[in-house]
């Protein structure tokens, strides 16, 4: 589990891409001090698993799944990728809870000054959107931020300085493709009120069974 809360930048020393053994090595400082092998590191937001370190790089191998669904698969030698590791039991929780897993991607299709900030407006499939809500929270490239708004095929957001300086953001352009992951809240209450809805459509729901003697001190009988 992450925070959004980027810890350094780190620079792809290669990426290795294979039908049996793709991997990429990151070049990295801070978050090599008290790294193991299996530790999860989230790399441009996907969570990848740590396989191999030394004092300066750390190789994660690279599901096909993982390529095909995140910017991943475009990265090359001496990319910057934004870097954070999972959150320990005693961190603080600076952002929102970020899972690592992708939801997809978007494309930057504007960059603009709004004050001291800067306002990225990100294209997105419809099934990305329909989670992102104004004032809510995504991770752009493994990075928390505030949805500043939102419209059928695009969203906004302003991010301050300190963050443009501390993550990759700062070095993208218009036309590039970032990896986005939605509040997985969000996410869970539309399952659970789908599953509510199915109930009630069907005239059978978890109350009915109970009140027919399905359901004894919260167990299966």
């Amino acid at each position: 589990m992450f925070t959004g809360i980027i810890e350094e930048i780190g620079i792809v020393k290669t990426i290795h891409k294979s039908g049996s053994s793709s991997y990429i090595e990151i070049s990295a400082k801070k978050i090599l001090s008290d790294l193991h092998e299996g530790d999860s590191i989230a790399v441009n937001g996907v969570c990848l698993t740590v396989t191999f370190f030394d004092s300066s790089i750390f190789r994660a191998d690279v599901m096909n799944e993982t390529l095909s669904r995140s910017s991943l698969g475009d990265l090359k030698s001496g990319d910057p990728v934004d870097l954070e590791r999972a959150m320990p039991a005693d961190g603080r929780f600076g952002g929102h809870i970020v899972s690592g897993h992708i939801d997809g991607t978007g494309i930057i299709t504007n960059i603009r000054r709004d004050g001291i900030a800067y306002r990225y407006t990100i294209s997105s499939e419809k099934n990305i959107l329909r989670y992102i809500v104004e004032k809510g929270s995504v991770a752009i490239d493994g990075i928390s931020l505030t949805v500043a708004a939102v419209t059928d095929t695009d969203f906004s957001v302003s991010i301050i300085p300190h963050t443009a300086e501390k993550t990759v953001l700062s070095k993208k352009k218009v036309g590039d493709t970032v990896n986005l992951e939605n509040d997985i809240i969000g996410k869970y209450v539309e399952r659970m009120m789908t599953s509510y809805r199915e109930e009630q459509k069907s005239g059978v729901s978890r109350e009915f069974l109970k009140q027919n003697g399905f359901f004894t001190g919260g167990k299966n009988v």
